[in-house]
């Protein structure tokens, strides 16, 4: 299918993140797994895109190949023009799980991913690791441990540390699905701030269509796997945006429709396996 066109920038200016028929295949036995199929897709600079798709389609496969973690069967990644061989500083991740280090303290694991650029220069990491944690609201707890922290400020933690060497392109890999309602509404809240604040270019993964909602530029719509280019929808909406906000449970049901078919066809092929 052809690559979507985003309408969100009319600059005339190239991509800063673009997938080349990007495919994905991985060994299951004797047999090769299709994860992505052909999937061909521009993203510009300062655009927050989420992709949606059925449970096991292919999305963090996808973002996994972006943060050069694993490489693609076919196809290619372009960031800037060049292609993704490996990971680096340009696009860091923020995972599902928090990856904190228990034995260091919130303001040691925000400046952990400085340490290497800025090694004789710890006044600098701690000046930017504190920055950070004023943007979060976690300057209090600079000091504490991770096993001090709640869920939600864990995640805040790990966002900080994922912004801290100042990344080109934010990654988020369905980080907020174990939160509690209040702390994830929390955490939007957070994100959108910072997004407006700083112009990163995200690309984020959630099975939550009022996230992608509250969230989204644009969603990238995926069929069930292999992950296929489907469709994409441009959320107009201002920010910063509440998820309990009707338009944005207007623009979730309009995502779930694009979503129902394909979830038809994953129940069926489950069903199929049995």
């Amino acid at each position: 299918m052809e690559a979507p066109n985003p309408e969100s920038s009319d600059s005339g200016a190239a991509p800063i993140l673009r997938l080349e028929n990007l495919s994905k295949d991985f060994a299951s036995g004797k047999e090769r797994l299709k994860a992505v199929e052909n999937i061909s897709l521009d993203i510009n600079k300062g655009e927050f895109v989420v992709f949606v798709g059925p449970s096991g389609c292919g999305k963090s496969s996808i973002l996994n190949m972006i943060a050069g973690l694993d490489q693609p069967s076919e196809g290619q990644i372009l960031v800037d023009g060049k292609p993704v061989r490996r990971p680096h500083p340009d696009r860091l991740m923020m995972f599902q799980e928090h990856a904190l280090f228990p034995w260091l303290n919130v303001i040691q694991n925000v400046a952990y991913g400085l340490r290497w650029k800025y090694r004789f220069k710890p006044r600098f990491r701690r000046n930017r690791a504190r920055e950070l944690l004023k943007m979060i609201h976690l300057e209090e707890f600079e000091k504490s441990r991770i096993h001090q922290l709640s869920g939600g400020m864990k995640q805040r933690a790990a966002l900080a540390r994922a912004l801290a060497p100042d990344p080109t392109i934010l990654l988020i890999d369905e980080p907020f699905p174990a939160l509690d309602a209040m702390t994830r509404q929390k955490l939007y809240s957070d994100l959108q701030e910072i997004f407006s604040a700083t112009h990163k270019t995200i690309v984020s993964v959630t099975h939550d269509t009022r996230e992608a909602a509250c969230l989204g530029d644009r969603i990238i719509i995926f069929t069930a796997r292999p992950a296929r280019f489907k469709s994409e929808i441009l959320i107009d909406l201002p920010r910063p945006r509440d998820p309990n906000d009707p338009r944005v449970a207007e623009f979730a049901q309009k995502i779930m429709g694009e979503l129902e078919g394909e979830l038809d066809n994953e129940k069926d092929r489950l069903n199929g396996l049995r």
